[in-house]
């Protein structure tokens, strides 16, 4: 159910096919790739949640997410080859139910041919060994998704000209000299070419696949026996690494997510959007991994638990990618006592003294599957934990509870379904619908609660799937108030079938709230909002190609538990004028709109020098302006450049935890969010919004 292993697959297959190159020769499909095609075809037609139809329009649809899956960027075919295998527009429907994939094939075949001769086409320019006038006033657009395809190679020369000019751009103001970015930029793309031979027939079927899938919607996969083998190990956790989630943007390879209780997650310094350009084993030279494959940049990352590897990043929030710093994480494997929930108690001023709010961080729905299959009395589990934790925090006589779901994107069903149940007083909790129609009700059949005072659940843009049926229950319930930024709307159900060349992942299900309102695209909408720098647009179901929509089926029958609606306006007064005077709040909001407005604006990069740095200066001035005068507000002291920025964060170090201790509340260690100064106004701000509501509600 969780939305980073639906991430993963994805990632895995599609993203490490992506640069993958050709073969010195063409390729062209067995029987057994027939009857993969066959059965993929029959999997969709009679397996799907939606009612599949592999017609003239779906035909168009698939061509059309094929292209994409081969060419995104639009860098390598052209117009003319668009033209000539236009016959798969209607067409492609009928190679897979008979099994005939010649023609899709020979389009790969094609594209194999056109990224061959560019590759060499590059290297032959390098070794000329090039001059370039940054002194032109060029630019090169970012993104060609919805430009035209080019009507001839010399139109491709021209933009790959200027791609290579940008890279060498990029890199001699990174103080490198002439010779070394000729070698750099060299080797890079014949690694490329070299890499090309190692492309085989089971790949190319993958990505095919891949293509098909992805044209019903997003979570539907197709699985080879190599790449079904290797998700399995992962779903496991038993690989060491630094648990991180990666996934192919154009050349680079980033970080899409952390694994809770992971290395890099412990380790705080890797994060989100950061694109990896090196990575180097210990004392080692760097391995340089712009434009190398997905699936060899895991392979270079992973390693023998406790050795250290080390990367070289472009932060996320870095506006030039000639910016870079290095991290070192060191390998270990993922624990699930690593994902286990935590708590702490926050202390909230007021006028009339001090008061407590107790915090639990939920990383994960976990459950250990095996001790409980055997039968064990006291098996490890998310609902168990966080029952332990409200009795601490009771204990410490905590005025209300706030519930961190941040970043939880999900895992088992049964622990949310449980979960809800320590809140509410027996009832339904979510709603399944299957393919056929077919409703399945779970519910909390256990009389009482284990914690009946103020709540509030805190959510942002990661919060996914199982985590989203939490907080959509607690929300229906009107049992504590949702706070954060909308979710990210996982709402669909996949299981996994094995087919007689490897598997197919197939989405066989929708989740409902009890309202009737399915949790699918929208995800939840938060009750109190808070902003947030994901840009929705980019992450979320909402973001995903043919991701499934949103609709409704009957609510149930339940009892509401309270009414915090009737105290919401109120509650977003003190929040907004609570938030203009909070210096960390009020950068976010800052930091938001800055953001938005730079996405806007960079849609394009100047290949002048002296106005790429002028754009680049202007954009980390603004940067440098919005902490320093968050630093003023604190009292902090200011940072006098942008280099400084990350040097000088306001990370503060956890505390080493102990795997086998079981769950306490522990007031001297700081929890993950601590090392973020930004989560942690949120989570304060939580405390802040919960102790209104609980006063506002007349528990006190």
């Amino acid at each position: 159910m969780s939305l980073f292993v639906n991430v993963r697959r994805t990632a895995f297959i599609a993203l490490c096919l992506a640069l993958a190159g050709p073969a010195s020769a063409a390729v062209t499909p067995t029987d057994a790739d027939a009857q993969a095609a066959r059965e993929v075809a029959e999997s969709l037609r009679y397996g799907h949640y939606e009612d599949v139809t592999l017609d003239d329009h779906w035909a168009n649809q698939a061509f059309a997410q094929y292209l994409k899956t081969l060419d995104p960027q639009k860098a390598y075919l052209l117009d003319t080859d668009i033209s000539e295998f236009s016959d798969l527009r209607r067409d492609f429907d009928d190679a897979m139910v008979d099994g005939n994939l010649e023609r899709v094939y020979a389009l790969y075949d094609r594209y194999q041919q056109r990224l061959t001769s560019r590759l060499k086409w590059l290297v032959k320019t390098l070794d000329a060994h090039p001059k370039f006038d940054f002194e032109k006033d060029d630019r090169l657009a970012l993104d060609r998704k919805d430009s035209p395809w080019a009507d001839s190679e010399n139109d491709l020369d021209t933009l790959w000209r200027k791609r290579l000019k940008n890279a060498w751009l990029s890199m001699s103001l990174s103080d490198k000299t002439d010779e070394d970015i000729g070698k750099t930029l060299s080797e890079r793309y014949s690694n490329q070419l070299n890499r090309i031979e190692q492309t085989n027939d089971e790949d190319i079927l993958t990505l095919i696949m891949h293509a098909v899938t992805g044209s019903i919607d997003p979570h539907s996969e197709y699985f080879s026996p190599r790449q079904g083998e290797s998700f399995d190990i992962q779903m496991k956790l038993s690989l060491d690494g630094i648990g991180a989630l990666l996934q192919s943007e154009g050349e680079y390879v980033k970080v899409s997510s952390l694994v809770p209780g992971g290395p890099a997650e412990k380790d705080g310094e890797l994060k989100p959007a950061d694109r990896i350009v090196a990575v180097g084993q210990e004392d080692d030279e760097w391995t340089n991994v712009v434009g190398m494959r997905l699936d060899e940049v895991v392979d270079l990352i992973r390693g023998p638990k406790g050795s250290i590897v080390r990367l070289e990043v472009i932060p996320a929030q870095s506006l030039d990618v000639t910016k870079t710093r290095e991290v070192d994480i060191t390998r270990d494997t993922v624990k699930l006592e690593d994902q286990a929930a935590n708590a702490k108690v926050i202390d909230v001023k007021r006028e009339d003294g001090m008061h407590k709010i107790g915090v639990i961080h939920v990383p994960a729905f976990y459950v250990d599957f095996d001790a409980w299959q055997a039968g064990e009395d006291d098996y490890r589990s998310t609902t168990r934990d966080v029952a332990r934790l409200i009795d601490e925090l009771k204990a410490k006589k905590v005025e209300g509870i706030v519930l961190d779901l941040r970043n939880n994107g999900g895992g088992a069903l049964q622990e949310a379904n449980s979960m809800i149940g320590l809140f509410i007083d027996r009832g339904p909790t979510v709603q399944v619908r299957d393919a056929r129609g077919r409703i399945s009700l779970y519910g909390d059949t256990e009389a009482g609660t284990h914690y009946d005072g103020p709540l509030t659940v805190l959510v942002n843009r990661l919060s996914a799937s199982a985590s989203e049926i939490f907080a959509g229950a607690i929300q229906d319930y009107g049992r504590g108030l949702i706070i954060g930024s909308q979710t990210f709307g996982k709402g669909t159900v996949q299981t996994i079938s094995s087919l007689t060349q490897g598997e197919i992942k197939l989405t066989r299900a929708k989740f409902y709230r009890i309202s009737g309102d399915s949790t699918q695209n929208k995800g939840v909408k938060p009750d109190i909002d808070f902003p947030s720098v994901i840009d929705p647009k980019e992450i979320g179901e909402s973001s995903l190609d043919y991701a499934l929509p949103w609709d409704q089926v009957r609510p149930v029958k339940y009892r509401r538990h309270g009414d915090p609606a009737r105290y919401l306006a109120a509650l977003r007064a003190r929040h907004e004028s609570r938030a203009e005077q909070e210096p960390n709040f009020s950068y976010l909001q800052s930091e938001v709109s800055l953001s938005r407005t730079l996405r806007a604006q960079q849609t394009s990069i100047s290949l002048n020098r002296e106005q790429r740095k002028r754009e680049m200066d202007a954009q980390e001035a603004e940067q440098l302006a919005l902490e320093n005068k968050r630093r003023r507000a604190l009292g902090l002291k200011e940072l006098k450049s942008f280099a400084e920025l990350d040097a000088a964060s306001d990370h503060v170090s956890a505390a080493d935890s102990d795997p086998q201790k079981t769950p306490e509340i522990d007031d001297a260690i700081e929890d993950k969010e601590a090392k973020d100064p930004i989560d942690q106004a949120q989570l304060q701000e939580s405390a802040e919004i919960l102790l209104d509501y609980a006063h506002l509600n007349g528990d006190k």
